[in-house]
């Protein structure tokens, strides 16, 4: 059995510090104020915000003292006002040695306003998750019962809540006892639990609905219209909190509290998390969070920045390489977070080589660069590797997933060619806009163009329209095809304004698996179910007429791709960020939307800036990101940074993905990978082939190109992962080949010292450590060199430091 050495790499994180509320306060101020609940089912949510004596703002909301005048004209609910009769009272609000008074009007408590079902009977629906796609909102509906996902028709819900199943779900004589509200209360018995309690506000007003009728409402009521949400941004500090109060703006000029109604989610759950009724906690961890609220279908977003409590006053001025370091050190200044050092030369090495080549530097690069002194070094091997082919070969690989070339979907001629000209743009340094804008204009034979099978992987215009937005916009449509989306502000006027482009695309067989692919020239569209026609236009954008017999994709690509589209430059400097520093400024790097906003906005703006200006020179951004000291810090952190995950202080430690890892095994071994029907010495990244068999690239997840984004690939570690390492005869037949590279070393005699440092350069991209040249002393005097060799670099394989990039 083989000896195993464990390199443990241990990292001491220093506990986060935790700095109690600030209790003092110049001044408190309540809103709103004044205060009118008019309507028997009219809520009122206070917030209470102190001012320090530094002039910063913290809210109090649930740590003040609230007291009502009269709890027969009005009480409290916690934090929330609601009338009992009509008239007039105060509220007191007391903090610290502060208090304010407000007037506090109650009116037409003795009826029960008139209720809407779009307006009031639909959001709570939405809130309770009954039209969820987990619930009633799936496709199938649940038990009987089906409602449209997130109330996206809530003429149809209403239908189905009073007319269908001969009305049963309400009941006018006995409102209480309606199915509609003893299930939602679990009175009688519901799959989904209880989501409400008796007396709650939501379970007054259906019971209220009900007993006036049930009505749809009146036509004319008025509607809402935006969303508004106090405050919209704010700095809190850990374990702390912040009361969120959200106003409803209707179509009159009227506005509503719809605090206790209205939907909430948090982006980021570690930095802060957000409860039902609007009342965001902050945990340990210093980072943003952008706290999504959404009701009927109109969505804000409240942007919650949490820095570390003890804010250096003497902030050093770190020195900064260009202007992406003075944009990281701004923001880190302001969380109070010190970048680490910067990396050491192999460490900067290694990197570099993995991210931009998806390889490993040779042992004579090792050493040529470690003794290399000149200042401007780093300069000089980011130009070098940004000049190689294998470049090409990566990122091409890479773009390959994210554009659907996937061999079962196109077959071998369509994906190899789709692959080859993938590879010849990243080769050329064609600029990037010029050759999206081919690639969606494509017209041709699928067996010798190869952009045209981007057609081919996704066919129709509904597949279309996902993958052109997401793989070029970075705008997820895939909801708006059936209702507004949840999350953004798209719905499906814009999703088939897109699907316009491609209706028309003709795919005429030429022979086995080969297609003439054009567009028969512009078709119309329509939205199913409401039979409406929508003329084709880009998302957000003002439908296009007069095409005539040209093709609408060519209007869509000149869109797509001018240099003042924000989409289209911001999501490709995202991807290539978050290629180089292991986290996009908006994650999933590919999911732009307001209520997701980047983390640095400044500085995805500048990289945006920067690839414009450079003409879409994919290089040259390229470079611009790895000679920035943020690229080339150490991951290594410091106390006030180990927890930092999104600010950009220490580089963020990724695992090799499956085809750079089998490249670097094969190279490390000095043993290439052998590949069915592919020539030999052909490495995992230059494969075109996704299906081609493989058992280690698929245990380490390559993609299987199902969907427009990288996120098919996973480099999640598994214990199927750990085992193949430990344990693989493929792995020792690489490491005990005629040939291999220890094979070569003992060949010619090698010292046991000169074998050590050999591996450790070709695996680590370092010379040894004094632990490891330990623990290869005791394997080399326990037996033959031999063996002992080819168990030092066994254990490399499965070290920390060869699986990571560092």
């Amino acid at each position: 059995m083989r000896v195993l050495l464990t390199i443990l790499a241990g990292l001491l994180v220093a506990p986060a510090a935790t700095a109690a509320l600030p209790r003092e306060a110049s001044s408190i101020r309540v809103t709103p104020n004044p205060i009118s609940l008019g309507g028997s089912n009219r809520l009122q949510q206070l917030q209470v915000t102190a001012t320090g004596p530094d002039g910063r703002q913290f809210d109090v909301t649930h740590h003040a003292t609230l007291r009502i005048g009269d709890s027969n004209t009005a009480v409290l609910e916690g934090t929330t006002l609601r009338g009992v009769a009509d008239g007039d009272t105060q509220l007191n609000v007391l903090y610290g040695n502060h208090a304010v008074t407000l007037k506090v009007a109650v009116s037409d408590q003795g009826t029960f306003p008139p209720v809407h079902f779009k307006n009031d009977i639909m959001p709570i629906l939405s809130k309770l998750g009954c039209n969820s796609g987990g619930c009633h909102g799936k496709q199938s509906g649940q038990n009987g019962f089906k409602l449209s996902v997130f109330g996206f028709d809530p003429r149809a819900d209403y239908n189905a809540l009073v007319k269908e199943a001969r009305g049963r779900r309400v009941s006018l004589a006995a409102p209480g006892g309606s199915l509609l509200v003893a299930k939602t209360s679990n009175t009688v018995a519901h799959g989904g639990g209880a989501r409400t309690t008796s007396g709650s506000a939501d379970h007054q007003l259906l019971s209220g609905w009900v007993a006036q009728g049930a009505p749809w409402g009146d036509d004319g009521a008025p509607q809402v219209t935006s969303v508004r949400v106090s405050p919209s941004q704010r700095i809190l500090h850990t374990s702390s909190d912040q009361q969120l109060l959200v106003t409803a703006v209707y179509s009159d000029g009227s506005t509503r509290d719809v605090t206790s109604a209205a939907e909430y989610t948090s982006n980021a759950t570690l930095v802060a998390d957000i409860e039902d009724a609007g009342h965001v906690h902050t945990g340990n961890v210093p980072g943003e969070a952008a706290i999504t609220i959404n009701y009927m279908g109109h969505v804000v977003a409240a942007r919650i920045t949490v820095p570390r409590n003890e804010v250096r006053a003497d902030y050093p001025k770190p020195d900064s390489n260009n202007r992406i370091d003075e944009l990281v050190w701004t923001k880190l200044k302001r969380m109070g977070i010190l970048p680490s050092s910067t990396a050491t030369d192999s460490v900067f090495l290694r990197r570099l080589h993995l991210d931009t080549l998806g390889t490993l530097p040779s042992p004579e690069e090792v050493r040529a660069f470690e003794s290399d002194k000149w200042s401007d070094r780093r300069e000089r091997a980011i130009q070098d590797v940004l000049a190689r082919p294998q470049l090409a070969d990566y990122w091409a690989q890479k773009w390959g997933d994210v554009l659907l070339a996937d061999r079962e979907a196109l077959g071998e001629r369509g994906a190899y060619e789709f692959h080859r000209w993938l590879r010849t743009q990243l080769l050329t340094n064609r600029p990037y806009d010029q050759w999206v804008r081919e690639l969606l204009t494509a017209t041709g034979n699928s067996g010798r163009y190869g952009p045209v099978n981007f057609f081919r992987a996704a066919r129709t215009p509904i597949d279309l329209t996902r993958s052109v937005s997401q793989a070029f916009l970075g705008i997820r449509m895939d909801c708006a095809q059936c209702h507004h989306h949840p999350f953004e502000k798209w719905g499906q006027d814009d999703f088939y304004g897109m699907a316009g482009f491609f209706k028309g695309l003709k795919h005429t067989p030429l022979g086995p698996g080969r297609e003439l692919v054009y567009h028969g020239g512009y078709q119309p569209t329509r939205i199913p179910l409401v039979n409406q026609l929508v003329l084709p236009r880009p998302p957000g954008g003002i439908g296009i007429e007069n095409f005539g017999e040209s093709d609408p994709r060519v209007k869509l690509a000149e869109w797509v791709t001018r240099p003042d589209n924000p989409y289209f430059s911001r999501l490709v400097a995202n991807r290539i960020w978050k290629q180089f520093l292991g986290r996009g400024l908006v994650e999933p790097e590919d999911d732009f939307r307001s209520t997701n906003p980047p983390t640095n906005p400044a500085l995805l703006d500048h990289l945006a800036e920067t690839l414009v200006a450079n003409r879409f020179d994919l290089k040259k951004l390229m470079h611009h990101i790895l000679s920035s000291r943020v690229y080339q810090l150490s991951s290594v952190p410091n106390p006030t940074n180990a927890q930092d995950q999104q600010s950009y202080s220490h580089h963020l430690v990724k695992r090799l993905p499956a085809a750079v890892l089998l490249d670097a095994i094969s190279e490390v071994t000095g043993t290439p990978e052998t590949f069915i029907g592919m020539p030999r010495g052909t490495r995992a990244i230059q494969l075109w082939d996704n299906r081609l068999p493989s058992y280690f690239l698929d245990t380490f997840g390559r993609s299987e190109r199902e969907s427009p984004c990288e996120c098919g690939s996973s480099t999640e570690p598994t214990m199927a992962q750990t085992l193949h390492l430990m344990n693989a005869p493929e792995i020792d037949t690489k490491i005990t080949a005629p040939g291999s590279r220890i094979d070569r070393m003992i060949s010619r005699k090698a010292t046991p010292r000169q074998i050590v440092d050999e591996l450790c350069l070709a695996a680590l991209g370092r010379p040894p450590r004094p632990r490891e040249i330990r623990a290869a002393e005791k394997l080399f005097a326990s037996g033959p060199p031999r063996q002992a060799a080819e168990d030092f670099l066994w254990a490399l394989l499965n070290s920390y430091d060869f699986l990571f990039v560092h």
